[in-house]
């Protein structure tokens, strides 16, 4: 039997036809089109491909708060994607190095940043001239840490408790090293709050700079809990107060420099993110995962002994959080009189 056109919208010819050569060519372009399309979706839903590492960049060197809610975090990522999850060390500039290299990375989940206060809320009132946007060059996925800070000097300095501290920045000129950005703020809004002067000796990270302070290069610093506790429960570093307006859970029997200066609400915080781009889906499932891992009992308990606090939301919620750190941030370091470099 044969074709008729009505029954052939693409044979317009008398007598009957077959498909012509360009109506076939058509078609399979169609066919074509039509699988490309159902390829591209099932590779966004099958994030991430099996056997494809998700590279975690952090900031700054191991051995810091960072680098170590990092390892902890990826160490359970890896299992709930199903591919390796490689912690990638780049440190420098308060975070900005990594923060920048991350920004220049495809937006298709293969490569995050564990994001921190030091790059994303204080670097912006620090340098004139900073390669990122900390809020439109980044895809918030989930807030992970609140990295508890305290004042510390070395075990064999003379100073013994906060008042002696306080004491001693008003009859000598300290000296205060530090390894992050939250460091240089917390150090220039104390110095401003109690009314004393001292001189500021940066550094690249956090551990080189506690092995000076144990050696006796410089007098104080405000650094992690994370990154110290090694060294307090040795015996070699002592802490004298947290940098909060409440006392911490992790060093219940220190006070808070906000009993004597209230204003030390900022918030010192880790948090995941991606380039500018990521997928809706592909945020949504990190975070839902990354969440679930933050809220579990086992690892929360093993965050608290590290010294860390798991501090889980939503990506919007993270996305707002953001945005108003930068300003919290930003008015302590005007109001300590620090400027742009």
């Amino acid at each position: 039997m044969h074709m008729n056109k009505k029954s052939n919208p693409l044979c317009q010819q008398d007598p009957p036809c077959r498909t012509s050569t360009p109506a076939r060519s058509l078609l399979v372009a169609i066919a074509f089109t039509t699988a490309a399309v159902v390829t591209t979706a099932q590779a966004q839903t099958a994030y991430p491909i099996s056997g494809t590492p998700v590279k975690l960049i952090v900031p700054f060197l191991a051995g810091s708060g960072t680098d170590t809610m990092a390892r902890a975090l990826a160490n359970e990522l890896q299992k709930d994607l199903g591919t390796p999850v490689i912690v990638d060390n780049r440190p420098g500039a308060n975070g900005a190095i990594g923060a920048d290299i991350t920004r220049k990375s495809p937006a298709d989940g293969y490569t995050l940043v564990l994001a921190t206060s030091s790059g994303w809320s204080t670097n912006p009132w620090l340098f004139k001239a900073l390669a990122y946007d900390p809020v439109k060059d980044f895809t918030p996925i989930a807030r992970t840490t609140t990295f508890p800070f305290a004042l510390v000097v070395s075990a064999s300095s003379p100073i013994q408790n906060l008042d002696d501290f306080l004491k001693k920045a008003h009859q000598t000129q300290l000296s205060m090293g530090y390894g992050n950005a939250t460091g240089q703020v917390a150090g220039a809004h104390l110095m401003k709050a109690a009314g004393f002067k001292a001189i500021a000796v940066p550094y690249k990270s956090t551990p080189p700079a506690l092995v000076d302070l144990v050696g006796g290069q410089f007098d104080f610093m405000f650094v992690d809990v994370a990154s110290s506790q090694g060294l307090i429960k040795a015996g070699k570093v002592r802490p004298l107060a947290v940098m909060a307006d409440k006392r911490s859970v992790l060093l219940p029997n220190l006070p808070a420099l906000g009993e004597k200066y209230p204003g030390f609400d900022y918030v010192p915080w880790g948090g995941l993110m991606a380039p500018r781009g990521l997928s809706p889906e592909i945020t949504h499932k990190l975070n839902s995962i990354t969440v679930a891992i933050l809220e579990k009992p086992e690892l929360k308990a093993k965050l608290t002994t590290l010294g860390l606090e798991a501090s889980p939301s939503g990506s919007d919620e993270f996305g707002r959080f953001v945005k108003e750190q930068l300003k919290a941030w930003g008015d302590k370091a005007k109001d300590a009189g620090l400027e742009r470099e």
